[in-house]
């Protein structure tokens, strides 16, 4: 499914999701992780700076406690920003703990999208 909302343009399979303000805090370094790859990039960045942007402002919108619209498609862009992040953190002493965070955050971006519903959104690439 395919929505046009009003706050957040075009999204795919849109859900309305509660973040805990460190989540949000968390979310956003990624997006800012990934804004730098970008901005670094001389041609092919491997992500849109316009959608990065376009997401973190929909993150820190809502008060806390209010739902935030994401859909499929920014759950695996933020998704590709935590692997990127986990890979180039490989050497550094706190690993482990950025390796916990990725999968922690994965499971709670993931659950809100089923099985059928990931493999269908990942066939499209």
């Amino acid at each position: 499914m395919l929505v046009v909302d009003k706050y957040c343009g075009t999204v795919i399979q849109p859900r309305d999701i509660v973040f805990e303000r460190d989540a949000v805090t968390a979310l956003t370094e990624i997006l800012g992780i990934m804004a730098d790859q970008v901005m670094g990039e001389v041609s092919n960045p491997r992500w849109e700076i316009a959608k990065l942007a376009d997401l973190e402002a929909r993150l820190m919108q809502p008060a806390d406690g209010d739902p935030v619209t994401i859909g499929i498609d920014d759950a695996a862009l933020l998704l590709d920003g935590m692997a990127f992040t986990e890979v180039m953190s490989v050497e550094f002493p706190w690993f482990e703990m950025v390796q916990w965070t990725a999968d922690f955050v994965t499971a709670e971006l993931r659950q809100h999208w089923t099985e059928d519903e990931w493999r269908d959104f990942s066939a499209r690439a």
